[in-house]
């Protein structure tokens, strides 16, 4: 059993909601969501339903679409074609794969007001306009998102529950480790890096640590999300393709903005922006947009027509790259194990920051500034969140980084909105010229 940290967002809606309202979780494909949902209607509830949507009966879709005006006619029904009592008050219904039926959600303003029974949604692409058009979405839905494991949850899978509450001493001190605790821990995190967080690879690994058997889940996903563009992308599906394919080769670049010339000369934004929302929305990718102005707010400033591309999760991004490959010839799993990452490997410890910071809560922006004429203009920032009201920079480097000369000029420019600045490095935590250097699995915390 993988233990999931959403599962206390879920108790704790439970508690706090008690019957108000539903809840919806909106997750990438193969991300958990319907396993935690089972898990959680089985141990917190005296009974419970779950309807597929994905492979529910005709009688079960005519119930919904006909029969639900009469609520005691409808739940009678249900209880009978499940075989399963429902109790008032301590019955979950999940509705799992929600998007395959927007009639169902559109019902759930009407069934949280009638108050009987709790009610949990599950969905995949469940942003996409395709999935909600024609359809009222009920005020009385509170969403949370799902994301693949985290460094934390991976370590419970391996049997570790002691590491992290460690780390997070060390880094509310910001104090060392220790050599030899960081080189077990940054082993650890290398193999979460390669692994990724998606609950089938993880499940692969863990039975004898068999990298070999993780790429072959991650390798059945990336054809799963290829399968949904062609459903789910009608019309533009080539399109999206192209922009997914690229993600390797955008990101192995120094400058890791998506270039559209790449794909083709004549790639203009404008055809190409519906591609990249798709992906985004369909929480495949973390988009990264640059803030051209943090002086007036990340969000404010954002330039969503140039932005950086990372995948949603990095262990699907390290099978991505050398998808048409067999796993034999992946080289970035001895790169990263041995700690031997050239400029291109490093694109997987960017993108891993990416993910660690979308999980935090975090939306996605970076700062770039180009000027020819004058190089002190130049600056290229990786990251840039907001703490306390403040803009912290945050840059990702190497162990054998020789400068920052970027995240300088930035804290000068910007030095009446400037808070903490950070470099994620491989190396252990250090404050050195007004900066904390911190080990790349402490973006966890930031």
């Amino acid at each position: 059993m993988l233990k999931r940290k959403i599962y206390e967002q879920l108790l704790d809606w439970k508690h706090k909601s008690d019957g108000q309202t539903a809840i919806l979780i909106d997750g990438a494909r193969r991300v958990g969501k319907s396993y935690i949902a089972e898990l959680f209607a089985t141990q917190e509830y005296k009974s419970h339903i779950i309807i597929d949507f994905g492979n529910a009966p005709q009688e079960i879709l005519d119930l919904f679409a006909n029969e639900s005006s009469d609520l005691d006619l409808f739940f009678s029904k249900l209880s009978a074609f499940y075989s399963t009592v429902l109790h008032k008050r301590q019955s979950l219904i999940v509705f799992d794969e929600i998007q395959q039926f927007p009639r169902a959600r559109q019902l759930i303003k009407y069934l949280v007001a009638d108050g009987r029974y709790d009610f949990l949604e599950t969905g995949s692409l469940i942003r996409l306009k395709k999935n909600t058009e024609n359809i009222i979405i009920p005020s009385e839905e509170e969403h949370i998102e799902m994301f693949p494991m985290d460094f934390e949850e991976f370590l419970w899978a391996m049997g570790d529950e002691a590491t992290v509450p460690l780390i997070q001493k060390c880094f509310n001190a910001k104090k060392p480790l220790g050599q030899t605790l960081h080189r077990k821990i940054m082993n650890d995190f290398r193999q979460y890096v390669l692994v990724g967080g998606m609950p089938q690879s993880v499940l692969a690994y863990q039975n004898g640590k068999d990298f070999a058997a993780s790429d072959e889940a991650k390798r059945r996903i990336l054809r799963l999300y290829r399968d949904d563009v062609s459903k789910f992308a009608d019309g533009y599906e080539e399109k999206v393709y192209a922009v997914f394919d690229g993600i390797p080769g955008q990101l192995s670049k120094k400058e890791k903005k998506y270039t559209l010339s790449s794909i083709s000369r004549n790639a203009r934004f404008r055809a190409y922006e519906d591609s990249f929302i798709w992906l985004n929305e369909a929480m495949v990718v973390n988009a990264c947009f640059n803030a051209t102005d943090p002086n007036v707010g990340l969000a404010l400033s954002a330039d969503h027509s140039t932005e950086k591309c990372y995948m949603a999760d990095t262990g699907l991004l390290v099978t991505h790259t050398f998808m048409d490959s067999s796993f034999t010839d992946n080289e970035l799993y001895k790169a990263i194990l041995f700690d031997k990452i050239d400029i291109n490997e490093g694109m997987i410890m960017e993108n891993v920051v990416a993910q660690m910071l979308r999980r935090n809560g975090h939306k996605l922006y970076f700062y770039s500034r180009s000027d020819s004429t004058n190089r002190e203009n130049h600056m290229e920032i990786d990251f840039l969140v907001t703490e306390k009201k403040k803009i912290s920079p945050i840059e990702v480097k190497s162990a054998n980084y020789r400068s920052h000369s970027s995240l300088d000029k930035f804290r000068k420019k910007f030095s009446s909105k400037i808070g903490a600045s950070y470099i994620l490095y491989p190396k252990d935590v250090m404050e050195k010229d007004g900066i904390l250097h911190l080990p790349l699995y402490m973006a966890m915390f930031l």
